[in-house]
C-alpha cells in the first residue's frame, strides 16, 4: 500500500497499540487509521472506532466518553477515563456521514464488513474515502482479505490533484461517489481519462444513465459498477451491466445467504447478512425507490427528496433529472426555498459545460414539468464541489 510517505505491506505498518477495552482512535491521516486497523486485525480482543481528526470536537469527545470509549490520539492527549468499558472482542463501530444530523455509531464486525473474500484480479485501488466510514472499510477489508488488492490512499487536501497522483502510483481501480466523478471529469477530463483503469466502482449516491454512459465511453476497457450499501444495512447489491438502477427481478430473490430486497410505499428495504449486528430482519433504508422499464431506480433520500409546493408534491430528483437531461447541464441540485406570500419555490443550482442562459433552462423545464415544479431561481456554479464524504456540498 501507499499511504503518506509509506510504501509497504500491512505487516510493515507502524505499530499501533490498542487497549483491551472499547476505544476510539482519532486518526490524523490515512496511515494512522490503517495502522489501527492492522492492530485490531491482529488482536481480535480489541473493540475499535476510527474517527478522523477533522471530525473531532469537544462535543464528540463527550459523547464518546459517555458511551464508554477511551479516546486515543486526541489533540489534547486526553488520559483514559478511570472507568473503562471492556472490549466486546472483534467489534468495529462505523460512523454514519451525519447528513441527517449528528453522526451515529453502528456496530459491525470485521467479518461482517468483509463482503468480498474470493480471489480477484490483481488491482491497485485508489482509496479517497474518509477513514472510518463504511465505504472506506469496504476497500480496507478487500485489501486485508484478498491477495493482490493494493491500496493507494489520498488525503482530503490532495483530492484536487488525484489524477496525477493516481497515474504516478499506477492505480488501476477507483471506488468513489458519482459526485466525485462528475467533479473530476469537469475539472480535468484529460488527466482523468488518461488513466489506465480496469475497474470503476460508484457508490454512496444514486447514479444516472448519463454518468454511466460517460464513464463506459471514457474507459471502454474498464468494468463500471454501481454498489448500493449503507452503514446500517451493509452491502446490498452491485450492478455491472452499465444500466441505471437494478433489475426488478432482484426483488424476488429469497436466497437466505444473500441480501434480499423489497420496495414498500416507495422505499427500499434491505435484509442483508452484512447489516449491523444490532439490526434484525428487513431494514428501512430511507431511500426512495421507483420502478419503471423493468428496473428499480434509487432516486435519493426520502427525507430530502420530497418537495411540497403549495400543496403540490414533486420529487427534487425528478426536477434534477429534467435539468441534467439538458445537453448543457452536467450537474444539478434542486431544493425548495421559503418565499414570501407563496410559501415555497423550487430552486436549482447547476453546473454547465457550455453556455446556456436561465431563460432557456426555464423553458426546457416548463415543457417537461408541471408549472409548480419549474425552478423559479436558477444559480450557476463554477464547479461541482465536494464534501469530505465525496458527496455534494449541498
Amino acid at each position: 500500500m501507499a499511504a503518506g510517505g509509506f510504501h509497504g505491506s500491512w505487516n510493515a505498518l507502524p505499530k499501533r497499540v490498542l487497549p483491551p477495552h472499547r476505544c476510539a482512535v482519532i486518526a490524523h491521516d490515512q496511515l494512522d487509521a490503517l495502522a489501527a486497523v492492522w492492530e485490531h486485525h491482529q488482536r481480535s480482543g480489541s473493540e475499535l472506532l476510527i474517527i478522523p481528526a477533522s471530525r473531532y470536537d469537544d462535543q464528540l469527545a463527550a459523547e464518546l466518553e459517555d458511551a464508554g470509549f477511551t479516546l486515543l490520539g486526541t489533540p489534547e492527549r486526553r488520559a483514559p477515563t478511570s472507568e473503562t468499558t471492556p472490549a466486546t472482542p472483534g467489534r468495529i463501530w462505523v460512523s454514519t456521514s451525519g447528513s441527517s444530523g449528528r453522526p451515529k455509531r453502528v456496530a459491525h464486525t470485521l467479518q461482517g464488513l468483509t463482503t468480498v473474500s474470493t480471489p480477484q484480479a490483481a488491482r491497485r485501488w485508489l482509496l479517497p474515502f474518509t477513514p472510518g466510514t463504511y465505504a472506506w472499510w469496504q476497500l480496507v477489508t478487500l485489501s486485508l482479505n484478498v491477495p493482490g488488492q493494493d491500496l493507494v490512499t489520498v488525503e482530503a487536501d490532495g483530492l484536487s490533484a488525484w489524477p496525477a497522483f493516481a497515474a504516478a502510483e499506477g492505480v488501476t481501480a477507483v471506488s468513489a461517489t458519482p459526485t466525485f466523478w462528475r467533479h473530476s471529469l469537469l475539472r480535468d477530463r484529460a488527466a482523468v481519462t488518461a488513466l489506465q483503469l480496469e475497474q470503476i466502482t460508484l457508490g454512496g449516491e444514486p447514479v444516472d444513465q448519463r454518468l454511466l454512459n460517460e464513464l463506459t465511453t471514457a474507459f471502454p476497457e474498464a468494468r463500471v459498477s454501481w454498489i448500493y450499501a449503507s452503514t446500517e444495512t451493509g452491502a446490498a447489491f452491485a450492478v455491472h451491466d452499465g444500466k441505471a438502477g437494478f433489475p426488478v427481478s432482484w426483488l424476488e430473490n429469497h436466497t437466505p445467504e444473500r441480501p434480499q430486497l423489497r420496495v414498500a410505499d416507495g422505499e427500499l428495504l434491505v435484509k442483508s447478512p452484512y447489516q449491523s449486528i444490532e439490526l434484525q430482519g428487513f431494514v428501512r433504508t430511507g431511500d426512495r425507490a421507483e420502478i419503471h422499464d423493468g428496473r428499480v431506480h434509487i432516486t435519493g433520500r426520502i427525507s430530502h427528496d420530497q418537495l411540497n409546493i403549495g400543496g403540490s408534491k414533486i420529487a427534487a430528483s425528478t426536477v434534477g433529472q429534467v435539468l441534467t437531461d439538458h445537453p448543457s447541464v452536467a450537474w444539478a441540485q434542486v431544493r425548495a426555498r421559503r418565499a414570501p406570500l407563496v410559501g415555497e419555490l423550487v430552486t436549482a443550482e447547476v453546473v454547465t459545460t457550455t453556455e446556456v442562459d436561465i431563460a432557456e433552462l426555464t423553458s426546457w423545464c416548463s415543457s417537461r414539468l408541471p408549472d409548480y415544479a419549474v425552478p423559479r431561481l436558477i444559480t450557476f456554479r463554477e464547479e461541482v464541489t465536494l464534501k469530505a464524504s465525496l458527496k455534494s456540498d449541498l
